[in-house]
Parts: structure tokens; sequence; C-alpha cells
């Protein structure tokens, strides 16, 4: 038998992510610095984990209802009213799933069909184009623009709009730039969108990573607010990558098909990590704000850093990431990663990995310790120097 032919066509066309081969190579080096993984350096905190620890010693390892356990989405709205002013029930509007990451492929597999349209602003998680391309439809990318610091514009978007766009995705605070959206950005957006036949997919895993006033969802709009489906998490603010905790708020009639493929496919997150979970949200603000604070730091370190090394970068508000410019170096972005991990023992992330339109720029993340940064600056400059 040959096994190749045995394999869908539309799985094997979608090509494997281009971040991987870079965290290969440095898992065979010795004294390199990763500025390249998007997790916390943090561990989760011990409150979170004792709870964890506590529903396993008394037993609790039996299945929770498929959308998650009554308490825990309980405790996601309160969160959500408490942090984004954003009210849903939780009988009917909240679905838990395993990270973030299941509920955005959740989404697009409820709502698009082979040959619909699915705009995904670029530079981007890499997973929005695959999930979609899986699905059998269309990604149409919508370049974002360094000189509006990568935020939507309207004058961008519209020319996209087709009759089969069915889904837009946006991510703010987004990956890889650290760019946010503000109150102003959404109101231009907001007054094109509201009468237009598309659900919005907003991935707000980071929100509460914003460095500038308040986070602001396109779902705080009441016009907006039935249309848009909210992904958020527990794995970049708390620290609880490994838990895979995430969730889902938005219209019922969504929330019920996804529950649907993910009763299927899934049967529930798993129950430890709810237990924790529901400890997270009811009582994590402060080691929440702690940890924001901290890459707050971290963030103008490495900003002015770049910066004095002569690097262009723009001011990120978000997330925990840096999208300098490297151009000026006469290096692509996969030459550039590949150089400087190979001369100086630095990981970054090329910036066409995240869409074609991040060719010239480059990730890093100071989701590290500054021990790490300050001298992974040390090295960026004496590579630069040496170009």
């Amino acid at each position: 038998m040959n096994i190749q032919k045995m394999l869908a066509p539309h799985v094997q066309a979608v090509p494997p992510s281009g971040i991987r081969k870079y965290f290969d190579l440095i898992n065979e080096m010795k004294d390199a610095i990763s500025l390249g993984i998007g997790e916390p350096d943090f561990i989760t905190p011990w409150s979170i984990r004792e709870e964890g620890i506590y529903s396993l010693e008394k037993g609790y390892t039996n299945y929770s209802s498929n959308a998650g356990s009554i308490e825990l989405r309980q405790e996601i709205c309160r969160y959500m009213k408490r942090r984004f002013n954003l009210e849903y029930s939780h009988d009917k509007e909240v679905l838990v799933t395993v990270g973030g990451s299941e509920a955005i492929d959740l989404a697009i597999r409820v709502l698009v069909s082979p040959g619909d349209e699915v705009i995904i602003p670029e530079p981007s998680f890499v997973a929005y184009k695959g999930c979609t391309l899986f699905a059998g439809a269309v990604p149409v990318p919508l370049k974002l623009k360094a000189e509006n610091q990568f935020r939507l514009k309207r004058a961008d978007l519209e020319p996209l709009i087709t009759p089969r766009t069915k889904l837009l995705i946006m991510a703010f605070p987004n990956n890889p730039t650290g760019a946010i959206m503000e109150y102003d950005d959404y109101v231009e957006l907001v007054d094109f969108l509201r009468d237009k036949d598309i659900i919005i997919l907003s991935d707000e895993l980071y929100a509460e990573l914003t460095y500038s006033g308040k986070h602001v969802s396109i779902a705080n709009f009441d016009e907006m607010k039935d249309r848009t489906l909210v992904v958020n998490g527990l794995s970049k603010a708390f620290a609880m990558t490994g838990w895979r905790i995430g969730f889902v708020c938005g219209h019922r009639d969504i929330i019920e098909q996804m529950k649907k493929v993910h009763q299927y496919a899934i049967m529930c997150a798993p129950t430890t990590a709810q237990y924790a979970a529901i400890e997270a949200l009811r009582n994590g603000d402060e080691e929440v704000k702690m940890m924001v604070a901290e890459y707050n730091r971290r963030r103008r370190f490495v900003i002015n850093s770049l910066r004095k090394i002569g690097l262009d970068c723009f001011e990120p508000f978000g997330a925990f990431y840096v999208f300098p410019d490297i151009r000026k170096t006469g290096l692509t972005s996969d030459a550039f990663c590949e150089r400087l991990l190979m001369t100086e023992k630095v990981l970054t992330v090329p910036g066409n990995a995240f869409g074609d339109c991040g060719e010239g720029f480059v990730r890093a993340t100071y989701a590290t310790s500054m021990e790490n940064l300050m001298e992974a600056m040390k090295r960026i400059e004496r590579f630069i120097r040496q170009l």
C-alpha cells in the first residue's frame, strides 16, 4: 500500500509551521538563549497548582460536562464582566476548550464551508491559516502595516470583502507584533461591519497583557457582540500553558454547534486543569498584575536596547513580543535568524513565518529572565556590528 496516496491531499498541501526548525536547532545547542518560544517563563502560581493537586487528592478525576464544569463557566462569566465588561450566560454562551487553540479550530470548523473566505490580518499566529485550510475554506491575507503600528484599518479591510467572505479573524493584542487596538481604532471598523453578514473571531488570549490603557474588545460594541466570538484562556496571563485551558464566549447558536464538535472530538477539557482554572480566575488577579508589571519592565528594556543597536522597532503595547525591522541589515528574515542563531546562539523567529508580509522583520519574546535578555542584547549588538 502507498500510504502517501491514502492521506488527505488538502492536509498534505499545508506546509509545517515555519517556526519548528529553529526550535529543533536550539535543542542541540549549549549556552543558547531562546527569544523564540511564546510562553511565560513564570511557573504557574502556587495557589493555582495547589488547587489542581488538591482536586487529585480528593479523587476528582471524572469527566466534567462537555461545556466545562458549571462552576468554571460561572467563574469565566464573572471574570469577563470584571476585567473586560463583557456579559455572557454560563449555561449557553460559554464553552471551555483545550487551550485557546481548540476554540479557534472549532470556531472555524463550524462557521465555514469549502470555498468560503476567511480574512486573516497578517502577520499573525500560524494556526489561523492552517485551520482555515483544513476546513476547506480560503484564507485571505490582509497586510497589517508597520506605519499603522500593525493595527487593522478599514481602508485595508474594505477591498477584501466579497460575497464569499464569512469570517474575519482579529487577534489583539497581537502575536507576533505586540500591536493592540484601542476604542477609536474599532469605531471605523464597527461602522463598516455592522451591516455585513460576517462573523468576527476575536482571539484575545493576550488581553491581560496590555501596557497602555485597558484592553478593548470589538465585542464591547453592542452591535457587534452577537456576531463576535471572543476566545481567551489562561495560558499566557496566568502562566498556565501546559494546563491547556481556554474558553470561548459568544452567541448561543454558535456555541451550541461548537460544543457538538467538541463533545465528539474531545469530550471535555481536563478535569484537574478546570479546578486549577477556577482558582486562577477567582483569586489570581494579583499574581497576574505582578507578572504583567515584570513583562512591562522587560518590554521597555528590549525596545530601548534594540533601538540603541540601530534596529527600527515600533513600540508594542501588548502581548510579550517585539517585532523589529531588520531590513537595513540587508538580510532576509530567515537569513538573519539563522545566522544569529549559528554565530551568537540567540534564537529569534523570522517574521515571514507569520505571513509573507512579515518578511524583513523578526519576532523576539521578552518572556524570559532579565539576565537572559541583557546577554541576548549584547550578542545581537555584536552580531549587527559584524555584518
